[in-house]
């Protein structure tokens, strides 16, 4: 049995554990929060070192990515560090496969009309795979860095600005906690209603979930949610605010959605090498085998096939 466990800054209640068969292997998948408490993350992580197959890092990244450039996260070190004989990834090996491939098999099949559509990223550094990808369909995008990130509320309408930017940026961002970049353990529980003018703007509300879920806004009317590591209350929590579809770039094992770098982690233990040692082809080939598929699900069964398009202002303009 191959046991992969993701040790994560986020909140403990959201702790699972699920078994499955892939490629003839039982695999369990466990997740642990630490609350926010790095010093507790990296306890666990030395304590099981060498007794999982692989490890997922969660609750933060170790890199953030623009363009051709990776800037290193410094507050995430002691974790990516504390492992000396088991692998540990933080899920962008998956960002730049998975959720690449998850936007164009969503535009190909028609499930989103990306090409008619505004999509918001809430930080683009944290899943830029995804943002590239959206950004070749043609959509009308915001990037929201600067608001979702840094709380700077400046709207992103290209790649390349943020490529720009994140030159200026990233190197200062990289040396601020992570509670500054990223809500971490009961911030993760508690939900405060802010950029409501760029939520209202999109028809597809696109990146990571805590981002998203930080400043939900009370209505969600017709939106899809195209994003990652929902539970069952989550689901629940979008169906209640109106949103039309949810889609997670993750397949649902268990009742939710576990991160990318739990995903990551669970492929790079059947892979049986080390993540350096695996590259985007790599990675491919492994979800082909596995025939991981992204999670659809309709949340209003009373909208239409397209989604519906907000009447909300242009933010930033």
């Amino acid at each position: 049995m191959k046991r992969v466990v993701s040790v994560s800054l986020g909140s403990s209640r959201r702790d699972h554990t699920v078994r499955l068969e892939l490629l003839g292997e039982t695999v369990e998948i466990q997740r642990i929060g630490t609350d926010g408490d790095v010093r507790r993350a990296v306890q666990l992580i030395r304590e099981l070192d060498g007794q999982v197959d692989a490890f997922g890092m969660g609750g933060t990244d170790l890199y953030l990515v623009a363009g051709r450039r990776r800037y290193v996260l410094r507050a995430a070190l002691p974790m990516a560090r504390a492992a000396r004989k088991t692998p540990i990834v933080d899920g962008s090996g998956l960002k730049n496969t998975l959720e690449r491939r998850v936007v164009r098999q969503l535009a190909r099949e028609g499930v989103v009309d990306f090409a008619r559509s505004r999509v918001l990223v809430t930080v683009a550094v944290d899943r830029f795979g995804m943002a590239e990808a959206l950004a070749e369909t043609g959509c009308e995008l915001i990037l929201g860095d600067l608001i979702f990130a840094l709380g700077i509320p400046i709207p992103l309408r290209s790649l390349a600005t943020l490529e720009r930017l994140a030159r200026i940026i990233a190197p200062i961002a990289v040396r601020l906690p992570l509670s500054v970049l990223y809500p971490t353990g009961e911030r993760q529980e508690q939900i405060v209603p802010k950029h409501g003018r760029f939520f209202a703007w999109a028809d597809v509300i696109a990146g990571d979930w805590h981002y998203i879920r930080r400043h939900l806004p009370p209505s969600l009317g017709g939106k899809v949610i195209l994003t990652n590591t929902v539970t069952a209350e989550d689901v629940e929590l979008l169906r209640r605010r109106g949103a039309r579809m949810l889609i997670t770039t993750t397949p649902e094992l268990g009742g939710r959605s576990f991160a990318t770098n739990v995903m990551e982690a669970v492929l790079v233990a059947l892979s049986g090498r080390r993540p350096d040692e695996l590259g985007p082809a790599d990675y491919e080939r492994l979800l082909d085998a596995v025939g991981f598929r992204p999670r659809i699900e309709r949340l209003d069964a009373a909208a239409g096939a397209a989604a519906a398009r907000s009447s909300g202002p242009s933010p930033g303009r």
